[in-house]
């Protein structure tokens, strides 16, 4: 049987378990997928006994994400750049190594949602606002498909600075002020803030400077339908909700545990959404 994981601290709210057990039961694997709920003064520990234990891998999330990019034998030069780890596995050395799917997998609910065509949008510009881990992440899977022009605001405007640094040629960092101008000029808006998830408030902008063509992606899925998604809608602008990335991102570490790439299907979608409404 082979062994897999999400670990977090809390974890009893991840739905990562719904995702890989939905696929282990599609697929008749023998195999299983564990919640372990891991403090962060002990997931070092926890961290160096995963042969042991013989787990195969798993999925890291908040807090150790940060604590796993340090821990790991060996990182994909995607990690490296995003420098947090989501996805870990046993190379053919028997090296652990870190991977972060959030970057493919917001892409490839991009494509799923939009068409491959997406990228010709605005002459292939974006405009992400928020520069957190997510943010880096969706900036990092944006330049890998090709991007010609990321612009990043942030209310901070050294967070945003900082994301520069990925591609100074094709990343630039614009001030909250500047968002009209920047919106303007944009083929896809990218909100990678908690702005609008519940509990929050909602992400208070104006999105009448975006040009017809444009679409607006949110990365929060809880509402699906958050008050940007509902603006953008009211547009009739294209518009993709956060819940197709926390699939598209399971997909990479479900491939390398059990050897086989599973889909991301109307189905899963709907025993997902199912849980979010319960």
């Amino acid at each position: 049987m082979t062994r897999a994981f999400v670990v977090g601290h809390p974890i009893a709210h991840s739905r990562s378990p719904l995702i890989h057990g939905h696929w282990l039961r599609q697929y008749g694997i023998d195999g299983t997928y564990e919640r372990v709920d891991v403090a962060p003064e002990a997931f070092p520990a926890f961290f160096a006994a995963l042969r042991q234990k013989g787990f195969a891998g798993g999925n890291v999330t908040i807090p150790h994400k940060e604590a796993a990019f340090r821990l790991v034998e060996s990182l994909t030069p995607r990690a490296e750049k995003i420098g947090a780890v989501n996805t870990l596995f046993f190379d053919g050395s028997e090296r652990l190594c870190g991977d972060n799917t959030d970057a493919p997998g917001f892409i490839a609910h991009l494509d799923q949602s939009l068409g491959l065509d997406w990228t010709e949008r605005g002459a292939g510009t974006a405009l992400v606002l928020g520069a957190g881990g997510a943010a880096r992440a969706i900036v990092v899977g944006l330049l890998e498909r090709g991007l010609s022009r990321i612009r990043v605001a942030n209310r901070t405007p050294a967070r945003a600075e900082a994301l520069v640094e990925l591609d100074p040629a094709r990343v630039e960092a614009v001030t909250w002020l500047d968002l009209p101008a920047a919106m303007a000029r944009t083929g896809l808006l990218v909100n990678t803030t908690s702005l609008g998830m519940v509990g929050q408030p909602p992400l208070d902008i104006d999105l009448v400077d975006l040009p017809e063509e444009a679409a607006v992606a949110d990365i929060v899925y809880a509402p699906l339908e958050t008050p940007l998604l509902a603006a953008a809608r009211a547009r009739d602008l294209a518009a993709v909700d956060g819940l197709g990335m926390l699939l598209h991102q399971a997909v990479p570490g479900f491939a390398r545990w059990f050897r086989l790439t599973p889909s991301v299907t109307p189905e899963l979608r709907a025993r997902i959404v199912a849980d979010l409404a319960a």
